[in-house]
């Protein structure tokens, strides 16, 4: 694709949609082009700033006559492995923010610009909770094109099999619905497979029902890590699936916005979500007290959209890079690698080193399932680099190559798309009847190959 703008055809892009249409030299056009990453240095053709589905279909059929590809963004979390954006226009959806809830049907729509902390809220009013995962300023759309992680997953299964219908623009700049009885194989591919079968204007999600929850946090100096990994590692062997947890090896920067107890240390944690009691929540804790007393306790009774903000992510946009792995197994060998990587001895350029427990839903599959079915890996590796300056990024990927390295005995040859920046080739994440029936769809809907997507299933 060439990639050279006609002017006139800018201009009546220009009038016909509600949005705007940005390019190079502009004003706006650094600001327009940035990703909620902001490690993610992207330069595209032209950015558009689309305010509808009408929007979209027209920059797709102005991409088509342009000679360019169009790269759909609505938050930008997962821009660190978008691939270069110069014969691209991006298509911002940050605008596409509306969203409604339906207490009847137990459901929620919203745009392709929202955000989970724009749905917790309005569902709470319903006694309704979503399947969101460790932060609310997450996109719904690409945090289910690449699965969705929740809290509730262990007993609910992947959040991009409880969609109920997308709203889409093909690449041929037709506007359609994809749901079980409506373009069914976009909509299988849709659920898990990536970003690049299709643009997402809108979807459907279900909601279910849950007031509050027994969670938070608690948190160790450093130097337990030892005895905190392997009693948590303990814990989830036996763990119940109304129960979710993340084990961390993290490192707080010396900022002045970060609480004091934990500004410039070194801890280790275990942040935690149960459907359950408080009491029987706490009995289940009990052995991560016994192990050592907590440095924090921030556990308790809390409201359901809290659960969208008790990892601690960061609320406005970072400078960060990313690195997972599933785990397919976590024995003693494992633990003692893991804490060797980041505990007290390392000397590391993370923000965090940290273990999920999956398994439970996560690992059944079902013949109704998206294109991700299921995962039998039970654990989840994952890391945080910060590269505040292009400079740190060499020392972050450097250990990231080392923890791969080290961990690499029982990495699971599987990875999950949501949490493969490191590794953006898709097929690795799918056995190979599904990579064939995504390269297939992807063939169908698209076989220009005009949509781009950070895992792009061409």
């Amino acid at each position: 694709m060439s990639g050279d703008l006609n002017e006139g055809d800018v201009e009546r892009l220009r009038e016909t949609i509600g949005g705007d249409v940005v390019l190079p030299g502009e004003a706006a056009y650094d600001p327009s082009r940035q990703a909620w990453n902001l490690a993610a240095d992207q330069h595209p053709a032209a950015v558009v700033l689309a305010e509808s589905a009408d929007d979209v279909a027209s920059t797709v059929l102005f991409a088509t006559d342009n000679g360019l590809r169009v790269a759909p963004q609505g938050t930008g979390h997962g821009a660190g492995s978008v691939p270069d954006l110069s014969g691209a226009v991006l298509l911002k959806l940050s605008r596409l923010t509306d969203v409604s809830i339906d207490p009847a049907a137990g459901g929620a729509r919203a745009g392709a610009g929202a955000q989970w902390r724009n749905v917790v809220g309005p569902a709470a009013e319903h006694g309704l909770a979503a399947m969101h995962g460790s932060s609310g300023t997450v996109g719904l759309v690409g945090y289910h094109a690449g699965g969705g992680h929740a809290w509730v997953g262990r007993s609910r299964g992947w959040a991009c099999n409880n969609v109920r219908s997308f709203d889409v623009v093909t690449a041929d700049g037709e506007q359609r619905t994809a749901a079980a009885d409506s373009e069914p194989d976009l909509f299988w591919a849709l659920r898990g497979g990536g970003g690049s079968h299709a643009i997402v204007t809108g979807m459907e999600v279900d909601l279910f029902e849950m007031t509050s929850a027994y969670a938070g946090g608690l948190l160790w100096e450093i130097e337990r890590a030892s005895e905190i990994a392997t009693a948590w590692r303990d814990l989830t062997a036996a763990a119940p699936e109304e129960l979710a947890s993340t084990l961390k090896l993290v490192r707080f920067p010396p900022f002045p916005e970060v609480p004091d107890p934990l500004r410039g240390r070194a801890l280790v944690g275990v942040t935690f979500a149960f459907r359950g009691s408080a009491d029987d929540g706490e009995e289940l804790l009990a052995p991560l007290r016994a192990a050592a007393d907590p440095y924090l306790d921030q556990t308790g009774e809390v409201p359901a959209p809290a659960l969208a903000e008790i990892a601690g992510d960061p609320p406005d946009p970072v400078p960060a890079l990313a690195f997972g792995a599933p785990l397919d197994e976590l024995g003693d060998d494992a633990v003692a690698a893991y804490v060797e990587l980041a505990g007290p001895e390392a000397d590391v350029p993370l923000i965090h080193l940290e273990i999920r427990h999956l398994g439970g839903a996560l690992a059944r599959g079902d013949a109704a399932n998206g294109a991700l079915d299921s995962l039998s890996s039970p654990y989840m590796l994952g890391a945080i680099g910060p590269v505040p300056v292009p400079e740190a990024r060499a020392g972050v990927e450097a250990t990231f190559a080392a923890i791969g390295e080290r961990m690499e005995p029982w990495t699971s040859e599987r990875t999950l798309l949501g949490f493969a920046e490191q590794n953006p080739d898709w097929r690795g994440s799918f056995p190979e009847e599904a990579a064939v029936r995504l390269a297939d769809v992807r063939a169908a809907y698209d076989p220009g190959g005009l949509i781009v997507s950070n895992h792009d299933a061409g």
